[in-house]
């Protein structure tokens, strides 16, 4: 399952879906089609219901309820869109059993993530990590999230012992120029406890905020 998962970060990484602040069309670009219309596939083949595409690019899905009873409707959501950064050709690179020394992420241009400027990679010494060549963003925020919420589902299926009742999940646009949610309907989601996935626990939104010239 973490092959999975990281295959599908890895997969989604390298689409470019950056939301554009000046534009004036809904979603803001239209590459976040181009994940869109991947994810809807996805969702498909992984056996999903009610998959659907709205006119902007949302994407929706449900996991039913493999017990009886009255239960709560989970829903998890990602978004699609990256931050204003370069988002173009984008290299992830795998680090595996992460040595906490300084990561050369491009020899060419010399660039150079450093422990000293970012000691909360102290906190990742034995973990895997993905980074880029240095002359893009990753495109993590939020596209570990889909990836994570995807692969929970994968989990799920192939394991009905574990018992919920349904899931919706929900892939959204335009998160990082601030208009995305003015797009989505609520009330169609029709979920009574619903959560953003977060790429980052505490630790690592610690790193993330001191690594500003780094996005994510």
């Amino acid at each position: 399952m973490r092959d999975r998962l990281l295959d599908r970060l890895i997969k989604y990484t390298k689409i470019n879906t950056r939301s554009n602040p000046y534009s004036k069309t809904i979603p803001s670009s239209e590459n976040q089609f181009d994940l869109a219309n991947i994810l809807v596939e996805e969702c498909k083949g992984l056996g999903l219901s009610d998959v659907e595409m709205d006119k902007y690019g949302i994407v929706t899905a449900t996991l039913p309820a493999n017990v009886s009873g009255n239960y709560p409707t989970v829903g998890f959501i990602a978004h699609m869109d990256t931050a204003d950064f370069n988002s173009e050709n984008v290299k992830p690179r795998v680090i595996e059993n992460y040595d906490g020394t300084d990561i050369l992420l491009n020899e060419e241009h010399n660039i150079i993530t450093k422990v000293s400027d970012f000691p909360n990679l102290k906190n990742y010494i034995g973990k895997t990590l993905v980074v880029t060549d240095g002359l893009t963003l990753l495109g993590a925020d939020n596209k570990a999230g889909i990836a994570n919420i995807l692969t929970a589902m994968e989990y799920l299926i192939e394991h009905p012992e574990i018992k919920h009742g349904n899931i919706r999940i929900a892939f959204t646009i335009d998160e990082e120029i601030g208009t995305g949610a003015e797009s989505f309907d609520v009330e169609s989601f029709n979920a009574d406890l619903h959560t953003r996935l977060m790429v980052e626990l505490q630790e690592r939104w610690n790193l993330r905020h001191s690594m500003q010239q780094v996005p994510l």
